[in-house]
C-alpha cells in the first residue's frame, strides 16, 4: 500500500544537510533506487512516497545519515549502502558511529583506514587475528579480498611481517594464457589487477611500487607459490573457488612460522570445468574441526558495493534456484 510520510529532521544545519543529500542529492537518490521510493524535500522538511516499510525504512536511514553528518565529513555511498543493508534487514542503526569511537575495528593503513562494515566483516577481522588460516566465503561485494589485503598492509607497515604475497588463478572461466598477447607478466597481470588496485589504494601507486620491486610485495599467479616456503609473511589466495584440489593442497603447505593465510572465494562462481572439484570446496571438508583455522560466511546481506550489486547476486541466486 503506498504511502506519503512528511517528516522535519532537526536541528536544522545547512552544512549537515549537504553532507546528508550528498552532490547533485546523490544520496538521495541511492536511496531512492535501493528503497523504490520517491524523495523530495524544501530544506530540513522531508516528504516520501512509496510503500509503507520502504518508506518507514527511508526515514530511518535519512535520520540515521543525519546523525553521523555530525562529523561534518563526506558521506561515501559504500556508507549510505550499510546504513540501507541494516535498516532493510532489521539492525537497529540510529545509533551507529563511524570512526572517532571504534579505534579498536580500525585498520590504518598509509592512505586510508579501513573500518569493518556490518557483523560479519567484524568477526572476519577477528578471525584473520587470532587464527593462522582463515576461509572467507560469500558474493562479490562483501569485503573478503579488501579487508584482507588492508590487514596485511597494517601489519607490513608496522613491521609484524616481512613480506605480502597475494595470489590468483591465472586462468579463469576456460581461457589459456598462451592465447593471450604479450610476455609472461604482460599475460598474467589483468588476473592480478585487482589485488594491485587494492594495494595502490591502501599505500599510493609510488608506494606499493617501491615495495613491490622491493621484493616485500608479492603479486603472483598460483603456480609461482610451488616450491616454495614462506616465514613471517601475510599470504592472500584469491578467487579460492578456481583453484584444483592439488592446486589448493599446493598453496596450504607453503606457509611457515610467524605467517598468516586468508583464502577468499564465492563457490557461486566456479569456473573450473564441470568433472573438476573445487579445491576451495574440498578443502572445507579436509580441514573442519582443525582448531587453527578459521571460517567466515558472508551473505548476500553483506554486499557493501552499489545497490544493484546486491540485487544482481539476489537475482542470480533466484534464477539458479528455478532451474
Amino acid at each position: 500500500m503506498q504511502r506519503e510520510l512528511k517528516f522535519q529532521i532537526l536541528p536544522a544545519d545547512k552544512t549537515r544537510l549537504g553532507l546528508l543529500c550528498g552532490p547533485i542529492n546523490s544520496t538521495l537518490k541511492q536511496i531512492e533506487e535501493t528503497l523504490n521510493i520517491k524523495i523530495s524535500n524544501r530544506g530540513n522538511n522531508f516528504k516520501l512516497k512509496g510503500l509503507k516499510q520502504d518508506v518507514n525504512t527511508g526515514k530511518s536511514v535519512l535520520e540515521s545519515l543525519y546523525t553521523k553528518a555530525v562529523d561534518g565529513k563526506d558521506i561515501s555511498p559504500s556508507e549510505v549502502q550499510l546504513f540501507l543493508t541494516e535498516a532493510i534487514n532489521g539492525k537497529n542503526n540510529s545509533q551507529r558511529t563511524f570512526m572517532k569511537k571504534e579505534p579498536d575495528n580500525a585498520i590504518t593503513t598509509p592512505k586510508v583506514s579501513v573500518y569493518p562494515k556490518g557483523d560479519n566483516q567484524k568477526l572476519y577481522l577477528e578471525t584473520i587475528k587470532q587464527r593462522d588460516l582463515t576461509f572467507a566465503i560469500g558474493p562479490a561485494g562483501t569485503g573478503k579480498t579488501y579487508l584482507a589485503v588492508a590487514s596485511a598492509v597494517q601489519r607490513l607497515v608496522t613491521g609484524k611481517i616481512e613480506r605480502i604475497l597475494l595470489v590468483r588463478p591465472a586462468v579463469e572461466a576456460g581461457e589459456k594464457l598462451g592465447f593471450l598477447p604479450g610476455d609472461l607478466n604482460e599475460k598474467v597481470n589483468p588476473y592480478l589487477r585487482p589485488l594491485y588496485d587494492a594495494l595502490f589504494e591502501m599505500l599510493g601507486y609510488k608506494e606499493a611500487s617501491n615495495l613491490i620491486d622491493k621484493k616485500a610485495i608479492e603479486v603472483v599467479p598460483l603456480a609461482f607459490m610451488r616450491g616454495r616456503t614462506l616465514n613471517n609473511s601475510f599470504i592472500i589466495l584469491d578467487e579460492g573457488q578456481n583453484t584444483t584440489q592439488k592446486q589448493m593442497k599446493m598453496f596450504l603447505t607453503r606457509f611457515g612460522f610467524g605467517s598468516t593465510v586468508v583464502v577468499t572465494g564465492d563457490i557461486t562462481q566456479i569456473d573450473l570445468p564441470k568433472d573438476t572439484t573445487s579445491g576451495l570446496m574440498h578443502s572445507l571438508e579436509v580441514l573442519k574441526g582443525l582448531k587453527n583455522v578459521g571460517l567466515v560466511y558472508f551473505e548476500n546481506s553483506d554486499v557493501v558495493r552499489h545497490g544493484l550489486v546486491k540485487q544482481i547476486v539476489e537475482a542470480y541466486e533466484k534464477y539458479g534456484k528455478s532451474e
